[in-house]
């Protein structure tokens, strides 16, 4: 649709009809392919602010029964600003890459703090609340306020790229500047028919068609757009990133239970899903990765024989977890140590391989309170634990 410059760079403004056309088209097929999101049912900038941090690394599937749940707990940027911060962990518990929670409520805070706790509608002011980045600030200030403001997520990134056709590695510097120009310019054009329903229409588009693998070009509302469809290269588009080796680690998990109570750790400040809750555990290799060489407890945590094994994964640490049943040896537990019944571990904001740990068969097996009964009944499955991949 469009022309090269001699800097070989896509040039939208050589060809302004084109351009409008690929925006009618797109947007002609959104308003009646959309689906119905719950964030979507009106434009409240708290609704879209939440929806979008969720999204930013959690697949929509797994993301919509979080999204009811936060919304339900805490329906106002006032209410978020108010809770403490275990009882945002504890509600985000399963989503994953946690520090997007405490972004929330630490810039929940300054809303009511700077603004009167009314999200404010310039992409400067967003941009200045803490975890806030440009995609965040463009998808707010578009979707809920309708302002001329791009966004670029991988869905986005690999539309543009395939209807430009963008030879660059997807994770390059210079990737990244030609989606976000790109972007811009789109925006732009569309704004007289919507800014936020054209990203969406973007992100929509690379969610349900314009997919990774065997991208359903024949099915395309732009097809008649796209460069990478005329010249046969939809599947070799995006340039892949150059991928990170995984790392395995071995970790040994305590299983400690008094009664009917479970004992669980407190992760430490300033690391890897700080403040959340899991069950004791080690790294035996003593590598430090992800964890201590020495149970918690100063000798009071006796393991014992295996239970069973788990395996999960955190960025590119790819974990097999050995279960071990354990004691423990002193009266009570001090911090970073508690006990906790079944009931309460819904409360808690528990890591994802304590909340798999937990959900384990070998797990519940030998105690009474959870033989026989479904997990949810405890709370510390409720949800099923959301992707790590991004949103589709």
């Amino acid at each position: 649709m469009t022309t090269r410059s001699t800097t070989d760079r896509p040039d939208i403004a050589a060809s302004p009809r084109q351009a409008a056309a690929l925006v009618a088209d797109l947007l002609g097929w959104f308003a009646t392919a959309r689906r119905d999101l719950p964030w979507r049912r009106d434009r409240d900038g708290y609704r879209v602010w939440i929806s979008e941090s969720m999204l930013q690394q959690t697949r929509v599937e797994a993301a919509v029964p979080y999204f009811e749940r936060f919304l339900a707990r805490f329906p106002t940027v006032a209410d978020l600003a108010a809770a403490p911060i275990e009882a945002v962990l504890a509600t985000w518990s399963g989503l994953g890459y946690y520090r997007r929670a405490r972004s929330l409520h630490a810039a929940a805070r300054a809303v009511v703090e700077r603004h009167g706790g009314v999200l404010p509608s310039e992409p400067e002011a967003l941009l200045a609340l803490p975890g806030i980045g440009p995609y965040t600030a463009g998808a707010v200030a578009s979707i809920a306020f309708d302002r001329p403001e791009p966004l670029v997520d991988g869905n986005v990134a690999r539309v543009l790229s395939r209807l430009f056709v963008l030879d660059q590695p997807s994770d390059s510097a210079r990737f990244r500047a030609e989606t976000w120009r790109l972007a811009g310019e789109l925006v732009r054009i569309a704004a007289p028919r919507g800014p936020g329903a054209w990203n969406q229409a973007l992100m929509e588009l690379g969610a349900v068609v314009c997919v990774p693998r065997d991208p359903r070009c024949l099915a395309c509302p732009v097809k008649a757009h796209c460069r990478a469809f005329a010249d046969g290269r939809t599947r070799e588009l995006p340039v892949p990133k150059r991928r990170v080796p995984p790392i395995d680690v071995e970790v040994h998990v305590a299983l400690v239970r008094d009664g009917d109570r479970i004992l669980v750790a407190q992760r430490p400040p300033g690391g890897r899903m700080e403040g959340l809750w899991e069950l004791p555990a080690i790294e035996p290799s003593g590598a430090g990765l992800l964890h201590a060489a020495e149970w918690p407890g100063d000798g009071a945590l006796i393991a014992g024989d295996e239970l069973g094994s788990v395996a999960h994964s955190i960025t590119c640490h790819r974990i097999r977890a050995r279960i071990f049943a354990a004691r423990w040896t002193e009266t009570d537990a001090l911090q970073p140590l508690r006990f906790a019944r079944a009931e309460e571990m819904g409360e808690l904001g528990l890591t994802g391989l304590a909340r798999k740990v937990l959900r384990a068969s070998f797990a519940r097996q030998n105690d009474p309170r959870l033989r026989g009964e479904s997990p949810e009944r405890f709370g510390f499955s409720v949800l099923s634990g959301g992707s790590e991949k991004p949103r589709v």
